[in-house]
């Protein structure tokens, strides 16, 4: 008997265990680029704790603030949102681009919420 009030009591256990969400960024861009030429960023992201999502590419120089280049199509949970940016390198220094995964609840969604950033990735622009 005390052998499957334990087991009952394990159950019980991991049951009530939280479910954590999962999902994936990633991000690819050159190294460096020249100044005046055009180089691609691409991106992709998902995430289960939405039932839509859509990955965007954001970038900044310096210590600015982050501000968004371009965003993917809104796509199922699973099936993965890719973006892909085509940005002209204007003047010298250093860019750095990251991924955020939004989750919307509908297509449609006017109110994406974030959930996953990527870490982010430098180019030099020479």
């Amino acid at each position: 008997m005390a052998v499957i009030g334990a087991l009952g009591l394990a159950s019980v256990a991991l049951a009530a265990a939280p479910a954590f969400a999962k999902g994936h960024t990633d991000i690819t861009a050159p190294s460096t680029a020249q100044v005046g030429k055009t180089f691609t960023v691409s991106a992709l992201g998902d995430h289960d704790a939405a039932l839509y999502v859509r990955a965007c590419i954001e970038n900044r120089s310096g210590t600015q603030a982050w501000h968004q280049v371009t965003c993917g199509d809104v796509v199922w949970t699973g099936t993965g949102s890719t973006v892909t940016a085509h940005v002209k390198a204007a003047h010298r220094g250093t860019q750095q681009y990251r991924t955020v995964v939004y989750g919307l609840s509908n297509p449609t969604d006017g109110h994406p919420v974030r959930l996953q950033t990527s870490d982010p990735v430098t180019v030099n622009i020479r």
